[in-house]
């Protein structure tokens, strides 16, 4: 039997990260406002914890061009921010129709899901739009509650707002920012998934392949 308390990652676990795409974006985001596209990229990727808990797509965008010497217009960073949030609807839309199959057969056996998410503003702003959401009781994104992984309180507050002891939840994620860890920490059972990549191919515990399998869940 499935668990009845499942909460979930989402990018590398729910749908692919798609790191090439954000990488081609970023650059073509440059040449809206104004920089160099490669130190715009070295610029996002130096920033992960400001734009993971505190930044909007706006002031991401404010801020980098202007730490490299642009003052972009509001035009031009408006420009910038739809780029950026078209880029992620497209990777939330991404998902595998076995992916939403999985989560309804969950679902229709009384399971609870929570998301917890490592995620800048824009994946937040497009998730209530896109197929995973409505699968989902609770989703928890670290800009929105300025708590990463594997900071304990955003398992925590996913455990609450289920309305479930750490204790009783699965957690499911391909390990990046030391998530397993961390939800192990806060006393819940770890899956780690390599369906989109093999994130902590360290990690001890137990593995699936797919989310399919979690209907033979091995904890």
């Amino acid at each position: 039997m499935p668990p009845r308390f499942l909460v979930f990652d989402l990018f590398h676990t729910l749908v692919d990260g798609a790191d090439a795409e954000r990488d081609r974006v970023v650059r073509e985001m440059a040449g809206m406002v104004g920089v160099e596209p490669e130190a715009l990229l070295r610029a996002y990727r130096e920033t992960w914890d400001e734009r993971l808990m505190r930044w909007s797509v706006e002031e991401t965008i404010r801020i980098l061009a202007g730490r490299l010497g642009a003052d972009p217009s509001d035009e031009a960073v408006a420009r910038a921010a739809a780029h950026r949030r078209a880029l992620a609807r497209r990777v939330l839309d991404s998902v595998d129709p076995s992916t939403l199959a999985a989560l309804d057969a969950l679902r229709a056996g009384g399971a609870r899901l929570a998301l917890v998410s490592n995620a800048t503003a824009e994946a937040a702003e497009v998730w209530p739009a896109c197929a995973l959401a409505s699968r989902f009781d609770v989703a928890v994104f670290s800009c929105v509650l300025g708590i990463g992984k594997p900071d304990p309180r955003i398992y925590l507050a996913a455990a609450e707002a289920l309305g479930a002891a750490p204790a009783d939840c699965v957690y499911v994620g391909d390990g990046a920012d030391g998530e397993l860890a961390g939800a192990a920490a806060v006393g819940m059972r770890v899956l780690r998934t390599v369906e989109h990549k093999d994130t902590d191919p360290t990690w001890p515990g137990p593995v699936i392949q797919a989310l399919r399998d979690l209907e033979d869940c091995p904890v």
